[in-house]
């Protein structure tokens, strides 16, 4: 039975967007995933040190995902129900939750950690991180690209400025990281197909990725929610591609 709009609407508003776990959109949306097995590659790279910083870790999941952790494990979050979800999943593993104002400087001192790590941050302090690793220590990072899921934030807020398309581009990781005295190792992006099944997935998923459409309600945007409500009601799920590139620098000496 095809469910209303309004049921849609009243549903995606009223569930939790605490955390970083998207298993509520399972069945409604769908998003590929990178080849390179992020979660993978941090857990081989945690098998081999004996000190890591998670750095705006979400709710942990994806640390907590990753394998026996070091002994000296340590996840930096600002937002409040996050430092709350990441302390109860982390803690019984071992790993210390620092909430923090993900401003620098990180609360830590120099030479701290032999790796760093952070999956989709919103800001990243490149001096920082070079500034807490270790020699010979790494970062390893799975980051957000440029124009990700442009059709759907252009939908809501119409075509974008070519400065903020090109945001957030692999390209200029690699200078800051350079320029922050680290050596890049790795570089590799992709785009990658997302389907929005109804509309509920799509308030849902502005919710929880506030950085979208900034200042996203449901009341600011009904008549445009309605909108793509009909269209995938008609032609099929909405089309979108995120993308993402992998990071991986040392630091020298």
């Amino acid at each position: 039975m095809t469910r209303t709009f309004d049921h849609l609407v009243a549903e995606a508003e009223s569930v939790s967007v605490d955390g970083w776990d998207f298993s509520w959109l399972d069945g409604r949306a769908t998003e590929q995933r990178p080849s390179w097995g992020y979660q993978r590659l941090m857990a081989e790279r945690l098998a081999r040190v004996r000190s890591a910083l998670d750095i705006q870790t979400g709710g942990g999941e994806v640390l907590a995902g990753s394998g026996p952790l070091p002994r000296l494990t340590v996840a930096t979050e600002s937002w409040p129900p996050n430092v709350a979800r990441a302390t109860r999943l982390l803690h019984p593993l071992g790993a210390v939750v620092v909430a923090d104002s993900d401003e620098p400087p990180l609360p830590f001192g120099d030479e701290a950690f032999e790796l760093v790590t952070s999956r989709h941050p919103v800001t990243i302090w490149w001096d920082e991180i070079a500034r807490v690793l270790a020699p010979g220590g790494t970062y390893l990072s799975q980051q957000v690209g440029p124009a990700s899921v442009f059709e759907l934030v252009e939908f809501f807020l119409g075509p974008q400025p070519e400065e903020v398309r090109r945001a957030r581009h692999p390209d200029d990781a690699v200078a800051d990281a350079t320029k922050a005295g680290l050596d890049v190792l790795d570089l590799r992006s992709e785009r990658l197909r997302t389907e929005f099944h109804d509309i509920g997935a799509v308030i849902y998923f502005l919710r929880k990725v506030i950085w979208m459409v900034p200042g996203f309600t449901v009341g600011q945007y009904r008549d445009r929610l309605r909108e793509l409500h009909e269209r995938i009601e008609r032609d099929g799920p909405f089309v979108a591609h995120t993308a993402r590139f992998l990071i991986e620098a040392r630091k020298t000496g």
